[in-house]
């Protein structure tokens, strides 16, 4: 799951939406160094993206791109999962996508101390509206071109665009299955997993 799940799956609260987020930023053992609200909140990331990367309708999402982009497959996914989430948000979220991204920007813009990378690219993301913008299926071109900029193998992402657009209908139809599952999960994550 990116950005957008994560918040939209960690809860509405402060300190619940900036543990989601640092789940991405924050590595290693929690021993106090945030509050303990968000240190929840980093938790509930890690078990969110373990409970996703052992998933049955995950792995056959994943078998559907071709060799070429497997080692990253799984990144791809993540980003239309994403827009999936944004795509189809009154299925899923409470009010409208435009106010839930925008408390999110204001409870960035708020915390003076957010964790590495995060700091740096908190103002771009509110000002792009990098959350909101996923419900359009041709900015998933300009993040996958960012993610690639961060790789070792960027090429290996060359491409993963049009597959994406040969995919769209089984991707999305997996998304629809997988979601409920995950937020179900989430809401409880003390539940065995699968």
């Amino acid at each position: 799951m990116n950005y957008l799940a994560h918040l939209h799956l960690g809860g509405s609260g402060r300190e619940q939406l900036l543990g989601s987020l640092y789940g991405d930023f924050v590595k290693g053992p929690l021993q106090g160094t945030y509050d303990p609200r968000i240190e929840a909140g980093i938790a509930l990331h890690r078990r969110v993206d373990q409970y996703t990367d052992q998933h049955p309708l995950v792995d056959t999402a994943l078998s559907r791109f071709s060799t070429v982009r497997r080692r990253y497959a799984g990144i791809v996914l993540d980003v239309f999962f994403d827009h999936c989430l944004a795509r189809d948000w009154v299925l899923y979220g409470d009010g409208a996508l435009a106010d839930f991204t925008s408390r999110v920007y204001r409870v960035l813009a708020d915390e003076p101390q957010l964790p590495g990378r995060l700091a740096h690219i908190a103002p771009y993301m509110a000002a792009d509206d990098w959350l909101g913008s996923y419900q359009e299926f041709e900015v998933l071109g300009q993040v996958l071109r960012g993610i690639s900029r961060r790789l070792s193998r960027p090429e290996e992402l060359a491409g993963a665009m049009e597959e994406l657009i040969r995919l769209y209908e089984p991707l999305s139809e997996d998304f629809r299955l997988f979601y409920p599952q995950l937020q179900a999960f989430a809401t409880n994550p003390a539940t065995p997993q699968i």
